[in-house]
């Protein structure tokens, strides 16, 4: 199942049962029953559990996947709305801080504890907390699909209140069922790979539905939250939380990002942000119908200058004649109606009839806030301007910041031809070599004279020059935050970012215009490999060494982002081992920045499921490193999780609180909290088992033909055919497993009912440990497993990704390899390492079962599990057929057993 709904409650609510939750649920399974029952009366029949699909005719059987994927999609939907009932419940019942995971749970304990105000005070003014909505390919739930879930989630909240009649009931209940009919109606495959265009629409759809409010909402929560645990002291809340995005700018192996491509998503971008403030100001000049005495003669002589710079500002206020307020907000609209047509053209706006930037809209909101408050209004000002101010404030006139990825190879190559193109008839040298070091300092101190000529360079380098191009502009002509950092994927040495610091100089994104003072544009390696995490410390320290990289991190305030891969690292080295090499490099490199006066900061490459980094959000951040979040937190939110946490208002509004709330408790608190402070006992420990993982894991990844294994026992070549994303399965067109992505990886593993990815390997290292240690050793694991936070929440995550593995079924699956040697040899040593690992972790759990710790995870996973199985056994049979030339129908009942099945476990990879 999906991390992002595996988070364990602290609290049940009072008055709330599991039958309370289930009602929503056998609601909605009955009204999808029933809609199946009156276009497929046999798929009714296998809903109500009247029959199996054995048998079935492919297209028949593709409609029963259906309604079962659809089966699991209401699950999902009657547990979030249970979940926020819950939460409210408990809200009213004990107070806001009972909710764990909020401001004032955070906040109140923070004043308990003693924390001074003006610590708080410190943290908010200094912490960014960015999320970063990514078009990673894990979704497979389209637009259409997601706009229907979000109104049964609408017509199921308001079926709770107590307030209708049961006619009314009635007609609610018929309304969901229409709505119910509807998704059944839509269709559930998406027909063509999404253009990179579509992934932007699918990115700013949650945005327009709920994210643009959620913020403000965020930022009021914290400041509420800080007056009733510091009552005495007033807080000024800064704008420490904003989105990111990596659509339309992720250019890592996906040749349909092109610098044109990042040029429309950034247009579009702004254009969504001028569509939103059109739309509130439309509200405001609704609600604020103040008559001219009450306001302040200051006000009234800005609004006077204000309407004569306009070309048409007479009409402006002939449309609200003494009605002043009414009339600044019409000139507002005006300005924003203006600068969304330039932004149409794709033209910057520079004239007094539009905003020429974020900025200017602010200072009029200020005048108008000021001019409230002081006729009186003040409680006005705070409950409508206020929050429309932080609106504009946090997503000034470009939504998200945008950043850019590319990867070494890619980037090396275009520098390569740049070497060529200005040095002709010298041969370059090889890159990670010191030559290739000296020649890139070099050019970096060298005054920068005529740009170069792009036809000097080959199509491929010129389109990577032009991206730093692209950037330089839109920072001009959309907004100064239009974009975020310049990701370097696969970053092995201090050279390959030295390298995109000389794409910067050459593209204009210097300070200077001789380009040698310094680069004002983020260069973030991504660290994604144990070799590279190993090495992340040793790079760090050889990049801080460049006088230029110390200005440029001067000026950018003292602080160097790194990106550390979760999905790649286990991947690379297995589950445990990628999270200890994940937690010992930040460790690493936080100390390495105190030591050279730059600040450390983290952007956690994270996806949905377990093997992926995915956890619970407020359990994940609190096994952070200690002192390891400074400044600025940045997660990726990357396909299914997007949908999970914000295509709801309620669950998005939550979601972004336990995220910010989390991170602003860790840095309060890590450095202090006995869970966290580095024992050498259990370092030494955690090394061990680290080791020993790895070698289990890289024995089982060595042998010969893994992959050929793999793609027979499993849909992992079929994964191309769903169209969930732009971007190809492979970096490259090798069929190789280093070329493979994580994500069609752990995907295959999952579909598989295998989950390797998420366990394989724990259980040898703590066998080989404790024959090694026998008792003492034991008795440390089990002190580990109480005291220290990571080894527990490495262990909690295993134990749950066991619950999920099936045996008999992935044995099954692997009956698809036809060769019995191979077969056997693989699954021989999966199966073994199961049993060997859930034997070890119930040892050092002290548990009887597996999973009986979590209850609830327990119960969500029953829920699902029969369909699941079903499908799980449907999906073996449609691959024999498929794979043996079935038709068009079978390809597409396959298709929709893998969608059902990511609907039943939330996630695709």
């Amino acid at each position: 199942m999906s991390a992002a709904a595996t988070e364990e409650p602290a609290v049940t609510a009072p008055g709330a049962t599991p039958a309370d939750g289930f009602s929503r649920w056998e609601l909605l399974a009955r009204l999808l029953t029933d809609v199946v029952e009156c276009h497929e009366p046999e798929a009714a029949r296998v809903l109500r559990g009247e029959a199996t699909t054995g048998n079935l005719a492919p297209r028949l059987l593709a409609r029963t996947l259906q309604a079962q994927g659809i089966l699991f999609q209401l699950l999902a939907i009657a547990e979030q709305n249970r979940d926020m009932r819950n939460r409210r419940e408990l809200e009213r019942e004990h107070g806001r801080a009972a909710v764990k995971g909020t401001f004032a749970a955070v906040f109140e304990k923070s004043a308990a504890d003693g924390i001074p105000d003006e610590r708080i005070r410190e943290l908010l003014q200094s912490i960014r907390i960015r999320p970063v909505i990514t078009a990673h390919p894990t979704e497979a739930k389209r637009v259409t699909v997601l706009e229907r879930h979000r109104r049964i989630y609408l017509r199921l909240f308001d079926l709770e209140s107590p307030r209708w009649t049961q006619r009314e009931r009635d007609e609610l209940i018929g309304s969901l069922r229409d709505e119910i009919e509807l998704l059944w109606l839509t269709g559930e495959l998406k027909l063509e790979k999404p253009s990179v265009a579509q992934e932007v629409a699918w990115g700013l759809y949650f945005f327009n539905e709920n994210l643009f409010d959620v913020v403000p909402q965020l930022l009021a929560k914290a400041q509420s939250a800080l007056e009733r645990s510091f009552p005495d002291v007033e807080f000024e809340i800064p704008l420490f939380f904003q989105f990111g995005s990596w659509i339309g700018g992720d250019r890592d192996g996906n040749p349909y990002v092109t610098s044109e491509v990042t040029r429309e998503t950034v247009w579009s971008n702004r254009l969504a942000a001028l569509n939103r403030y059109r739309q509130r100001l439309l509200d405001l000049i609704r609600h604020l119908s103040i008559a001219e005495h009450a306001l302040p003669p200051a006000f009234l002589q800005a609004l006077r200058e204000r309407l004569a710079g306009l070309p048409d500002g007479a009409a402006v206020a002939a449309r609200n004649a003494g009605e002043p307020f009414r009339q600044y907000l019409g000139a507002m609209l005006g300005c924003v109606e203006r600068t969304a047509r330039d932004c149409l053209e794709q033209r910057p706006t520079l004239d007094a009839a539009g905003y020429r930037n974020a900025e200017q809209m602010i200072a009029d909101l200020d005048l108008m806030i000021q001019a409230l408050t002081e006729a009186g209004a003040g409680s006005l000002a705070r409950s409508l301007l206020l929050p429309f101010k932080r609106e504009v404030a946090v997503f000034r006139f470009c939504t998200v910041r945008l950043d850019v990825r590319e990867n070494t190879i890619r980037m090396n190559q275009a520098l390569t031809a740049i070497y060529r193109a200005t040095q002709p008839g010298r041969e370059p040298p090889e890159p990670d070599t010191a030559e290739w070091k000296r020649w890139l300092l070099a050019e970096l101190a060298m005054p920068r004279e005529a740009p170069l000529e792009p036809q000097l360079l080959a199509p491929d380098a010129r389109e990577t020059l032009q991206t730093f191009r692209t950037i330089a502009q839109l920072r001009q002509q959309v907004d100064r935050e239009a974009f975020g950092a310049l990701i370097l994927s696969m970053t092995h040495s201090a050279a390959d970012v030295l390298g995109v610091y000389l794409m910067a100089k050459m593209a204009g994104l210097f300070s200077d215009l001789r380009a040698v003072e310094r680069c004002t544009l983020p260069v973030v390696p991504l660290l994604e490999t144990i070799s590279d995490l190993k090495r992340a410390p040793a790079i760090l320290k050889e990049l801080l060494a460049v006088p230029l990289v110390q200005r440029s991190l001067h000026g950018q305030g003292a602080m160097q982002e790194v990106m550390i891969g979760y999905s790649d690292s286990n991947k690379d080295g297995g589950y445990f081992a990628a999270n200890w090499e994940l937690a010992k490099a930040q460790t690493a490199l936080t100390r390495l920045g105190r030591e050279h006066g730059v600040t450390i900061t983290f952007f956690h490459g994270r996806g949905g499921s377990v093997s992926r980094g995915g956890a619970p959000t407020g359990r994940a951040i609190a096994a952070a490193p200690a002192g390891s979040i400074k400044r600025q937190f940045r997660v990726t939110e990357q396909g299914e999780v997007v949908s999970f946490k914000y295509a709801n208002r309620g669950t998005a509004a939550y979601q972004a609180e336990l995220l910010a709330a989390s991170v602003i408790e860790h840095a309060l608190v890590s450095e202090r909290e006995r869970a966290l402070i580095p024992v050498h006992e259990f370092d030494e420990a955690m090394e061990s088992l680290s080791g020993l993982s790895w070698t289990a894991y890289h024995d089982l990844m060595r042998s010969e033909r893994m992959l050929e294994y793999l793609a027979a026992a499993s849909p992992l070549e079929e994964l191309a055919l769903l169209n969930i994303g732009s971007r190809p399965a492979r970096r490259t067109q090798a069929r190789t497993l280093s070329d493979l992505r994580a994500i069609p990886w752990v995907f295959a593993w999952t579909q598989n009912r295998h989950l390797v990815t998420g366990w394989y390997g724990v259980g040898s290292a703590v066998k080989a440990f404790l024959d090694v240690r026998r008792e003492q050793g034991l008795d440390l694991l089990r002190r580990m497993f109480r005291d220290a936070r990571l080894f527990r929440i490495i262990l909690d995550e295993v134990e749950k990704t066991l619950l999920a593995v099936d045996l008999d079924i992935a044995r099954s699956y692997a009956e698809l390899v036809d060769d019995p040697v191979l077969r056997d040899s693989i699954f021989g040593c999966i199966e073994r390492e199961y049993h060997l690992t859930c034997e070890m972790v119930l040892r050092v759990s002290g548990g009887a079962e597996i999973a009986e710790r979590f209850p609830q995870f327990r119960r969500r996973l029953q829920r699902r599990l029969k369909t699941l199985n079903q499908v799980s056994r449907e999906q073996i049979g449609l691959l024999r057929q498929f794979r043996a030339g079935g038709d068009e129908e079978v390809r597409n009942a396959l298709l929709l057993t893998i969608n059902c099945a990511a609907a039943g476990f939330g996630a695709t990879g």
